[in-house]
């Protein structure tokens, strides 16, 4: 997660949380007391002003406390991309390790439209060191410039260079991580893989996945003003990220829309409950369900899109302690 320094005000975390009114309606979100304090401190990242927003997603991302790399490698690349196009990733290694070690291909969220590797340096360096693992960041294109499919192009070419050419990697232990529209490109990534044969995924984590670009769920016309993210957003995110389809919208771009779902690595979903992409997050982990990939799935109660960059708040804190365990679960089986 994108650690930025907001402090949720020393309130404490009881089990019950407080109640907002949100939207033009008068709905009413149950919000953890210790993300409501720290609601004045966001930034505002609708991409209603889509400039505006990625000017202060690159702040928040300047702002957020970068672990001790310690000895940890940091390195930019430039990999071969689809079309003669470059990859620039950021490859984090942790010191002198004792065999291959497993890798992490790490896709940042920003609704396909914001964002980039700075945004995600934080979090590749502490999982680099804290699992360990090959931690690979990806700079993939973004909307409305470059529409899909640039950047499952992108992820694709950089999980192609991970398994092939990257060293010290055990290519049979290689997770993708995506948060938001990077956990909808980690979901299509893994479908490609699989109708592709391989590179092999071993296990997929996805975060608030952006995967259904009808937003006809329950969440994603309740949440109209919700911090963060809300149903705006996701409207205006698939319209841009969708600009260069002609016809039906194929299920690469929108993973939801797969009519077949079985033979896909297991996965890890994570939601949050005020998120207008908390339903299409449920509904595709019980889709994975039924078409026999192992899915755990967990709800993060009073919390918002993405409401992981409060660093602060107990749940946040929860919720990166769970993460970490999953993933060296899932990439360090026999540990």
């Amino acid at each position: 997660m994108l650690q930025a320094a907001f402090s949720p005000g020393g309130v404490s975390s009881p089990a019950v949380g407080l109640w907002h009114d949100v939207g033009n309606g008068g709905s009413r979100v149950h919000l953890d007391p210790e993300l409501a304090a720290a609601l004045p401190e966001l930034p505002d990242l609708h991409i209603h002003d889509l400039a505006g927003a990625r000017v202060r997603m690159g702040e928040l991302a300047a702002s957020a406390a970068l672990p001790s790399a310690g000895e940890v490698s940091v390195v930019d690349q430039a990999v071969p991309g689809a079309d003669g196009v470059p990859v620039a990733v950021r490859v984090c290694r942790p010191p002198e390790p004792a065999g291959p070690l497993p890798a992490l291909l790490l896709l940042h969220g920003g609704g396909f439209v914001m964002g980039g590797l700075e945004m995600t340096t934080a979090q590749a360096v502490g999982l680099c060191t804290e699992l360990p693992a090959v931690v690979v960041a990806v700079g993939y294109r973004l909307a409305p410039e470059h529409p899909y499919p640039a950047a499952l192009q992108d992820a694709e070419a950089a999980l192609r260079w991970v398994a092939s050419e990257a060293e010290g990697v055990d290519t049979a232990r290689i997770g993708v991580y995506g948060m938001s529209a990077g956990g909808g490109l980690a979901a299509a990534l893994t479908l490609l893989m699989r109708d592709r044969g391989g590179p092999q995924v071993c296990f997929q984590l996805l975060d608030a996945p952006e995967v259904d670009d009808r937003l006809d769920t329950p969440s994603a016309r309740t949440f109209d003003d919700t911090p963060l993210w809300n149903r705006a957003d996701a409207v205006l995110s698939w319209q841009h990220y969708l600009s260069g389809c002609e016809g039906p919208v194929p299920a690469y771009a929108a993973p939801a829309r797969a009519d077949d779902l079985s033979d896909l690595p297991p996965a890890y979903v994570s939601v949050y409950e005020n998120d207008p992409l908390r339903d299409e997050g449920l509904a595709y982990a019980a889709s994975l369900l039924r078409a026999g990939v192992s899915v755990e799935l967990h709800l993060f109660p009073g919390t918002f899109h993405r409401s992981a960059v409060v660093a602060g708040a107990a749940v946040s804190r929860r919720q990166s302690a769970e993460t970490l365990g999953v993933l060296r679960r899932a990439l360090h089986p026999a540990g």
